[in-house]
């Protein structure tokens, strides 16, 4: 099964076409080939709570995505306020992602450990926040690469479940 995977990256500077986003492309690569995932939606929002509250829900609700990605806005800046509209938006926090995510990270970059991100379930829809840097958010994701394949399986049983229910 193809898991239908979308990116949100969260950053004034990419949305304002200042900086690339190449996080993003870090983690297209990953979805592809270590996952097999189809990325069914990529877009770039600001820094602002309330825009990537509102993509988050579209995404999960309506998008339908199994699995969202977001790239940036987890530090200690003002505007770095993406785990804050993650957490506004999910059921369920899953620390131990976020756990390993930060381990992982912190071997690449010792600021890593400002790094705020979550990850959390909206409904059966998987939401993780990856920093906005390349070589972090590699570090990051492949950590837990090997481990979303099954979380991924959890879920689209849960779904199926409360379908026949």
């Amino acid at each position: 099964m193809a898991w239908r995977v979308a990116i949100l990256t969260c950053s004034d500077s990419r949305y304002q076409g200042v900086a690339s986003d190449t996080s993003a492309q870090v983690i297209r690569e990953l979805v592809e080939e270590e996952l097999h995932g189809e990325i069914i939606n990529y877009s770039i929002v600001p820094d602002d709570i309330q825009t990537i509250r509102n993509a988050l829900i579209e995404l999960a609700d309506n998008v339908r995505a199994d699995l969202i990605f977001t790239t940036g806005g987890i530090g200690l800046a003002e505007r770095d306020v993406t785990p804050e509209a993650t957490r506004q938006v999910i059921d369920q926090v899953v620390p131990g992602i976020s756990e390993v995510i930060r381990e992982a990270c912190l071997i690449k970059s010792r600021s890593s450990m400002f790094g705020r991100g979550i990850a959390g379930l909206r409904k059966t829809v998987l939401i993780i926040n990856l920093a906005g840097t390349p070589k972090v958010t590699f570090a990051g994701l492949n950590a837990i690469m090997d481990q979303l394949p099954y979380a991924l399986e959890k879920l689209k049983l849960r779904r199926e479940s409360e379908v026949y229910e």
